[in-house]
């Protein structure tokens, strides 16, 4: 499933000093046959991104490169990573896309529906998260949104909590999905509070709440307890986290690390050069601290 647009164009300028310099030593290192992850960061990768690629494919080439997830994958995919001995860190539980969440209350239906019949699924093919959306405003405000959602994901987590089952709610942009509700961690984090459950909590998005509220580090280690996965991308154009954008990941992983952050880091960044494989396993090694 295509969840974001493609991007056809990509600024930024290079880095300069030690950052450019990290940038190039983690690209060559890439190169390096016996280059060994260094364990601290449990690395995923979104399918989507790769979607021109065969699963199984794709599932070869994460092997060989240490990542140990292939993410936002459908029910009927888990089984073909699992056969590499690979996870799916977050899958999905409806048929249902961003514009259409929980902020509504005449959606409760189908998306209790939905999640409570999947998340039985996902605990025995070894998912450990479900994504979901807030939905649009379409008007509604963001007090009344976020009871909404709270009422409906209330619902749900009996269900999560009896199979160990995180549902998360992704944090988005507003350029890229106008409307969107879910825009703010603040937002995010009143959310969880309102839920009262360990199995509910966000996805971070550091390209998204780069957009939206920059400081990537500081609100990190602020609601990191509110987090259960983080997906990267370059700011801006969506591309390679490397020196062609304003980011410098090396240092926001580290800071995850401090944190004690133990789940996943999928890599969500729309490759922008030929050898898409050979761009991913770049950015691994930017990301792996």
């Amino acid at each position: 499933m295509n969840r974001r647009h493609m991007i056809s164009t990509m600024a930024g300028a290079a880095l300069t000093g030690a950052a450019g310099i990290s940038f190039k030593h983690a690209e060559a290192a890439s190169d390096q046959e016996n280059f060994k992850l260094k364990g601290n960061i449990h690395h995923s990768v979104s399918q989507w991104c790769y979607g021109d690629i065969p699963l199984a494919d794709l599932a070869k080439a994460c092997v060989g490169m240490g990542i140990e997830s292939i993410e936002l994958l459908q029910e009927k995919d888990w089984a073909t990573v699992n056969g590499f001995g690979l996870k799916c860190a977050v899958g999905y539980a409806t048929d249902w896309g961003i514009p259409k969440g929980f902020n509504r209350l005449e959606n409760h239906a189908k998306l209790i529906a939905d999640y409570k019949a999947m998340i039985p699924k996902a605990a025995a093919a070894g998912v450990p998260n479900l994504i979901c959306f807030s939905g649009n405003r379409d008007g509604l405000d963001d007090e009344t949104g976020l009871i909404n959602c709270a009422i409906g994901l209330k619902e749900l987590m009996p269900t999560a909590e009896k199979y160990g089952v995180t549902i998360i709610m992704e944090l988005l942009n507003k350029y890229n999905h106008k409307d969107y509700q879910c825009d703010k961690t603040s937002w995010g984090a009143v959310l969880c509070q309102k839920v009262g459950s360990e199995r509910f909590k966000l996805l971070y998005d550091i390209y998204h709440m780069q957009i939206m509220e920059g400081n990537i580090i500081d609100t990190f280690r602020k609601y990191h307890s509110c987090i259960s996965h983080v997906h990267t991308g370059g700011v801006p154009g969506r591309h390679e986290i490397d020196e062609t954008q304003e980011l410098y990941y090396p240092a926001i992983m580290r800071a995850i690390v401090a944190t004690g952050y133990k789940g996943y880091v999928g890599q969500e960044f729309v490759p922008s050069g030929k050898d898409k494989l050979a761009s991913l396993r770049k950015c691994i090694r930017i990301c792996d601290v």
